[in-house]
């Protein structure tokens, strides 16, 4: 018989049994459920609602069945529903009537939300560290391709030329932006609901604040139906993680098209490629293919929640019992792609020289040309009529600007004078492109400096917090 099964004549049915069991997912927070217990037991101590005993021979009990779960040898029983009852039903079998003592003053509403919290903050912090490295992974490949130049793209057409380096540094923004909303998520978990009891509270003088701490929470939930119906803060993750797979699958896609044959812009390392069972020239981006395939799931994870929490009255109902397994999925999702990410860059050939003929391909310098007139007087907006007849001119001839003889440029203004043809250089064009934010290498050197301040900030906030991470690593 379970452990509430006093007011039940008969055991539930084998089948419904497993099909409400949430122990296959949920015991993998069991560190932060032996976490909670043991927080919970020295506060009871404390408070004088259980004896110093009592409270000793649990948490020193809590400690051999953690160190047991550690080494595989605890076995789990489906009977036991999650790893709540899994635990406190084996510390009853072992040390008896102060086992029972245990759950004084709490409900499993409040231990599996506060479980569920401390694996969130758990999870949102090795997610942090997973960042950083793919973070560290674009700046080192920003560094070793400094000066190469390849096309910035608008529509997937050929638009201006950029420095390799500036265009890497944009997804190291996009994840820089992801840490801080990981950030996010790990303050909106980092809060207790233990001592809300079932839904109202208890009438035990417990000390809520004092568990929390001990947990290493920031601060305590102070309504009690809140406390036990919230997942917000999964939510939070979930839309962190989604955001991140979405930077993580659009660097995917480009490395996915610069490794075809038709752009030829990078050569992935055969680590991180795959070949064909039947055609044996082939190497293929599979594992840049299979992170942006699993965006979709980590997707997925966050729409599931939401439709899970839509229609839920206050406080607990059985339907927040699936708000962990997606959690735990899509940060596994993560971590593994974000390493597998990190791994790619770092150990993938650029191809500068195929980057900088490609630069020779769609009239890169017809902005450029554009405000060469706007400069001497000519308003942008004939400026760039007359270059869009100029571009005419060289899709008739099968020409590049830079190849149109000065007499046919002053023909379309007298305004163009002999320099226009050394203006058209592709390291000029880049050069010229000083403003802050922008291509040029100088503007792209302070923005190296940027990049560098940003990530010493935040690696001394995962220091930081860590400490607030009592488990460790992630569930």
């Amino acid at each position: 018989m379970a452990l509430w099964g006093g007011r039940f004549k008969e055991d539930v049915a084998a089948a419904t049994q497993e099909f409400g069991a949430s122990l296959p997912v949920d015991k993998h927070l069991y560190k932060q459920d032996i976490a909670g217990s043991k927080a919970h037991a020295r506060m009871l101590a404390k408070q004088h609602i259980i004896s110093q005993g009592d409270c000793d021979a649990i948490v020193g009990c809590l400690t051999d069945i953690e160190g047991e779960i550690d080494a595989g040898s605890f076995s789990f029983h489906i009977e036991d529903e999650d790893i709540h009852m899994a635990i406190e039903g084996e510390l009853t079998r072992r040390i008896g009537e102060a086992g029972k003592r245990l759950h004084t003053g709490r409900s499993r509403n409040d231990q599996v939300a506060t479980d569920t919290r401390l694996a969130a903050k758990a999870l949102a912090h090795d997610l942090m560290q997973a960042n950083l490295h793919m973070r560290e992974a674009l700046i080192g490949a920003a560094r070793d391709n400094e000066g190469v130049v390849l096309p910035g793209m608008t529509h997937l057409q050929h638009a201006q030329p950029v420095l390799l380096s500036h265009h890497l540094l944009a997804y190291y923004w996009m994840f820089e932006r992801d840490f801080h909303r990981l950030t996010a998520a790990f303050e909106a978990a980092d809060a207790s609901p233990l001592g809300a009891a079932a839904l109202a509270g208890t009438t035990y003088p417990i000390d809520r604040v004092a568990a929390s701490y001990e947990m290493g929470f920031a601060r305590v939930i102070c309504n009690s139906l809140d406390a036990v119906s919230d997942r917000d803060f999964i939510l939070d993750l979930h839309f962190a993680c989604s955001t991140m797979a979405m930077h993580l699958s659009r660097l995917a896609e480009e490395i996915v098209l610069w490794s075809s044959s038709e752009f030829g812009y990078i050569t992935l390392s055969d680590a991180y490629s795959t070949g064909s069972s039947i055609m044996p020239q082939k190497k293929n981006p599979d594992f840049a293919e299979l992170i942006r395939g699993k965006t979709g799931r980590v997707y997925g994870n966050l729409l599931q929640l939401l439709v899970t929490c839509k229609g839920l009255p206050l406080a607990y109902n059985k339907d927040l019992q699936e708000d962990k397994g997606g959690m735990l999925d899509s940060a596994r999702t993560l971590s593994q792609s974000l390493a597998v990410m990190a791994g790619m860059i770092s150990t993938c050939t650029f191809n500068a020289e195929a980057m900088r003929a490609a630069c020779e391909v769609g009239h890169l310098a017809a902005t450029d040309v554009a405000d060469y007139l706007a400069k001497k007087g000519m308003p942008f907006r004939e400026a760039h009529e007359v270059v869009g007849h100029l571009v005419l001119v060289c899709e008739e001839r099968g020409c590049r600007l830079d190849d149109l003889p000065l007499a046919v440029f002053q023909e379309a203004s007298p305004l163009f004078g002999p320099d226009i043809v050394s203006s058209l250089d592709i390291d000029a064009i880049v050069g010229a492109r000083t403003t802050m934010g922008g291509t040029s290498p100088s503007a792209v050197r302070e923005q190296m400096r940027l990049v560098r301040a940003s990530l010493v900030a935040d690696e001394a906030h995962l220091e930081g917090i860590s400490s607030l991470v009592p488990m460790g690593e992630g569930a």
